[in-house]
């Protein structure tokens, strides 16, 4: 009996342990911008009017964010959450919570992309105005985006985000400068979105590291006219992606190039 008893044991045991790995291989499995990192909270409230035209150009230099693909479903960061232009083209979803009265319902979520910053007000108090200084985790998002979540006469509303986001088609870089100085703007950015480092490589050179000249600009002053081009680019998350002569020969400045894409 305790020998049967004990055999039972041991084949539950192997069943459970079976069913675990073969969830865990279902998990696995999905993409991995599915894997979500914890919710983290902040507030949030809207500019640049109802149709977002004044949410236009900003500090990370996508300029037209139409033509960028980014379109309303923007946002500017606090400070803190801007990172000195480091967090632009960051990815995140947002949905308003613990306000009945103000959140759309169901709490609907929304992704957005950091485009801009919040400056902050130190003539106001944190709690009353002052929703960008330091140390807030603040979302000034374009009234379209904002009105996804929310009521727009809330004016400010309790929120969670988390990153990364998926993005539809390659990373995009664009090259503008003169013959002796190089700026690429990289935008739709996957995964979390913003950038930490960059190198690019012409065809007749190594790797060459770029500096962030402002926003998502990078720059360099080696010549690469007349050679095709790579980048490697690394996330703040510390992945890597590498885009092999993505940029031809012939490119001309002001022409934007599609590359890979994180996840």
């Amino acid at each position: 009996m305790d020998c049967f008893m004990a055999l039972s044991a041991s084949l539950a045991t192997m069943l459970i342990l079976s069913y675990y790995q073969g969830s865990q291989a279902r998990y696995s499995s999905e993409p991995s911008w599915r894997h979500w990192r914890d919710w983290n909270e902040a507030h949030a409230t809207f500019y640049g009017g109802s149709d977002a035209a004044g949410t236009m150009d900003g500090a990370c230099g996508y300029g037209n964010l139409y033509s960028q693909g980014y379109g309303t479903n923007t946002a500017a960061l606090s400070t803190v959450l801007f990172k000195n232009g480091a967090a632009c083209g960051g990815c995140y979803e947002i949905k308003c919570w613990n306000d009945t009265q103000w959140c759309n319902p169901g709490n609907p979520s929304v992704f957005i992309t950091a485009t801009n910053l919040c400056p902050p007000n130190d003539a106001l108090p944190n709690d009353n105005g002052g929703w960008c200084n330091i140390p807030r985790e603040h979302f000034d998002m374009s009234q379209p985006a904002f009105s996804q979540i929310a009521f727009w006469r809330a004016g400010i509303v309790p929120v969670l985000y988390r990153m990364p986001c998926h993005k539809d088609g390659g990373m995009r870089f664009t090259i503008n400068g003169n013959p002796w100085f190089n700026l690429v703007l990289i935008s739709n950015v996957g995964g979390v979105g913003d950038i930490s480092a960059v190198s690019v490589k012409g065809s007749e050179t190594g790797w060459i590291p770029m500096k962030r000249n402002w926003g998502q600009n990078w720059e360099c002053d080696t010549v690469l006219v007349g050679q095709s081009l790579s980048f490697h680019v690394t996330t703040a998350d510390g992945k890597n992606i590498t885009s092999y002569d993505v940029v031809p020969l012939n490119w001309q400045f002001g022409q934007t190039f599609s590359g890979k894409q994180f996840y």
